[in-house]
C-alpha cells in the first residue's frame, strides 16, 4: 500500500513538472510571437505603397535629412517651373503664380509685382507668347542654415514666328517650413532674386 502511495506521488512529480515545463514553454512561445508580431508591425509601418500605372510600387521611408538636397532641388525646381512657365491666358498665369508664391516669401511676390507694372504678363497674352522653362542645375550650400542655393535655368519665349531662347540664374535662401498640399515639401524659399537673365545669341 505504501508504494502505492509511493509511485502515486513520483507520478503527481512528474506531472508536476512537466506542467511546469509546459507553462514556461506557452510563455515563451507566446512571448516570442508577440515579438515578432510588433517588429512586423514596425518593419510595415516603415513602408510606403504608391500606386502607379496600375502597379503597386513600395517605397521606404527614410530621415528627412537622408534626402533633403532631393527634395530641395525638386522645391527648388517646382518654384522656378511654376513662375515662369506661362501661357498666353490670364487664369493659367494666375494659376501658376499662385502655386509660385505658395513655395516663396515675399521676394517672390515683389518680382512678380514688378514684372505685372512693367506690363510683362500683358505682352505674354496681347502678343501670344508662351514661356517654358528647364532647370538646368542647382547648387547648394547645405553647411549653413537657411540654406543658400543658386539655380540655372534655360528659358524659351515661343512666338508663332519664333523661339527666343535665354539663360536665367537666381539665387536665394531656404527655410524648414510646415508641409501641406500647397507646399509638399515643407520649405520656403527667402531673399529670391535673378542675378542674370539674357538671351542666347542666334545661331546663323
Amino acid at each position: 500500500m505504501f508504494t502505492q502511495f509511493k509511485n502515486i506521488d513520483t507520478a503527481f512529480q512528474h506531472i508536476k513538472r512537466f506542467s511546469l515545463f509546459l507553462i514556461i514553454a506557452c510563455v515563451c512561445v507566446s512571448g516570442f510571437a508577440i515579438y515578432k508580431g510588433f517588429s512586423i508591425v514596425n518593419s510595415t509601418q516603415q513602408r510606403v505603397y504608391i500606386l502607379a500605372n496600375g502597379k503597386v510600387l513600395e517605397a521606404v521611408s527614410g530621415e528627412r535629412k537622408d534626402n533633403i538636397s532631393v527634395e530641395l532641388r525638386d522645391h527648388i525646381k517646382m518654384f522656378h517651373y511654376y513662375f515662369f512657365t506661362l501661357d498666353p491666358d490670364e487664369k493659367v498665369i494666375q494659376s501658376n503664380i499662385s502655386s509660385a508664391l505658395n513655395l516663396a516669401d515675399e521676394s517672390a511676390k515683389r518680382a512678380y509685382d514688378n514684372l505685372k507694372e512693367k506690363g510683362y504678363f500683358n505682352n505674354l497674352i496681347s502678343a501670344n507668347i508662351s514661356q517654358e522653362i528647364v532647370v538646368d542645375s542647382t547648387s547648394l550650400d547645405l553647411a549653413d542654415y537657411p540654406y543658400r542655393f543658386r539655380c540655372y535655368a534655360t528659358q524659351k519665349l515661343i512666338r508663332a514666328t519664333s523661339t527666343v531662347t535665354r539663360k536665367l540664374m537666381t539665387t536665394g535662401t531656404v527655410r524648414n517650413v510646415s508641409r501641406s498640399d500647397n507646399n509638399p515639401h515643407g520649405f520656403l524659399i527667402q531673399r529670391w532674386e535673378t542675378l542674370d537673365n539674357h538671351d542666347e545669341p542666334i545661331n546663323p
